[in-house]
C-alpha cells in the first residue's frame, strides 16, 4: 500500500515535469531555434509550442524586432588626405532566426564591426567637401554594402545614418574663411549688379529725357516755322494791297508802308535791354510826313466807304 502510494506520487511528479519541460511558450516578436542532440531541427514561433522533453532543447532565443545599435567615432583619412571623426547609427532587423543563430557568432559585433569597416571604405574614397554636401548619398551606399554583407545572416539592414562627421580645428577655420571670403564675393557681384542696373535705369531715364526734349524742340520749331510762314503771307498780302493802291495812283501807301516799318525799327530799338539813352538824328518832319500820310489813306477809305453808302 506504502508502495503504491510512493509509486504514485513519483508518476505524478515525473508527468508534471514532462509537461512543463515539453511545453514551451515563445512571446510576441521572438522566435525560439530547437535543438535535438545538439543539431538545429526547426524554430518555435510566438505562442504555445510543445517539444520532446529531455531529447529537444531550446538553442538561441533571437528578437525578431527592428534593432538599433551605435556606431563607435572613429578617425576616417579622405581621399584629400583630411583626418575627421565620424560615428553613426544603424538599424537592422533579423529575418530569419536559424541563420541569425548558427551563421554568424555574436551577431552585434560583427554588425557593429562590419558597419565600421564599410564606413572607411566607403568616406575614405571621397573628398571632404563631397563628405560634408552627399551625406543622403553617404546613407545609401553604406546601406547597400551593408546590408548585401548580412544578408547571409538572415539580416536586413533598414536604415544607416551617419550622425556627426567632425573635421579638426584648423580646417574648420579655414572653412569658415573661404564662407566667408564666398559670402563677400557674392555681396560685391550683387553691389556690382545693382549699380549697374542703376545706371542702365538712369541711362535709359537720361534717354528718354533726351527724346522728349527733342520732339519738345522739333514740335517748337515747327510751331514757329508755321507762324512764320503765316506773317510772312500776311505781309505778303499787305505788299500786294500796297502795290496795287500805288498802281491805282496813289502814293500815300508808300507811306503807311515806310512809316509801320520805321515805327517799328524804333520799338525794337526801345526794347533792347542793354540801352539806357539813345540818341538818334531822326527828322520830325519825315515822321510827321508819314504820319500824315496813314491818315490821308484812312481819311479816303473812309471817304470811299461813305459815298458808297449813300449811293445804296
Amino acid at each position: 500500500m506504502d508502495f503504491s502510494l510512493i509509486f504514485g506520487v513519483l508518476f505524478l511528479a515525473l508527468t508534471f515535469l514532462f509537461v512543463l519541460l515539453a511545453v514551451k511558450s515563445v512571446p510576441q516578436g521572438y522566435e525560439w531555434t530547437v535543438e535535438r542532440f545538439g543539431r538545429y531541427i526547426r524554430t518555435l514561433e510566438p505562442g504555445l509550442n510543445f517539444i520532446i522533453p529531455f531529447v529537444d532543447r531550446i538553442g538561441a532565443k533571437i528578437s525578431m524586432q527592428e534593432n538599433v545599435f551605435d556606431v563607435p567615432s572613429q578617425d576616417i583619412i579622405t581621399q584629400d588626405n583630411a583626418m575627421i571623426k565620424v560615428d553613426g547609427v544603424v538599424f537592422y532587423q533579423v529575418l530569419d532566426a536559424a541563420k541569425a543563430a548558427y551563421e554568424v557568432a555574436n551577431i552585434d559585433r560583427a554588425m557593429i564591426n562590419l558597419a565600421m569597416t564599410n564606413i572607411r571604405t566607403v568616406m575614405g574614397g571621397m573628398d571632404m567637401d563631397e563628405l560634408l554636401s552627399n551625406r543622403e548619398k553617404i546613407n545609401t551606399s553604406l546601406l547597400r554594402v551593408i546590408d548585401d554583407a548580412t544578408t547571409p545572416w538572415g539580416v536586413k539592414v533598414t536604415r544607416v545614418e551617419i550622425k556627426d562627421i567632425t573635421p579638426p580645428k584648423d580646417l574648420v577655420d579655414a572653412m569658415a574663411r573661404q564662407m566667408k571670403a564666398e559670402r563677400e564675393k557674392r555681396a560685391t557681384i550683387l553691389e556690382a549688379e545693382g549699380e549697374k542696373q542703376s545706371a542702365i535705369l538712369i541711362a535709359d531715364g537720361a534717354k528718354q529725357s533726351a527724346i522728349l526734349e527733342a520732339e519738345g524742340r522739333k514740335e517748337a520749331a515747327y510751331r514757329d516755322a508755321e507762324a512764320r510762314e503765316r506773317l510772312a503771307t500776311a505781309e505778303a498780302r499787305a505788299i500786294e494791297s500796297v502795290s496795287l493802291t500805288i498802281a491805282k495812283g496813289n502814293p500815300q501807301a508808300v507811306n503807311y508802308f515806310v512809316a509801320q516799318k520805321y515805327i517799328d525799327a524804333l520799338q525794337t530799338i526801345g526794347a533792347a535791354e542793354n540801352q539806357k539813352i539813345l540818341f538818334l538824328p531822326l527828322e520830325a518832319t519825315s515822321v510827321i510826313g508819314a504820319i500824315g500820310g496813314i491818315s490821308e489813306i484812312a481819311k479816303e477809305a473812309f471817304g470811299s466807304n461813305t459815298s458808297k453808302k449813300k449811293e445804296i
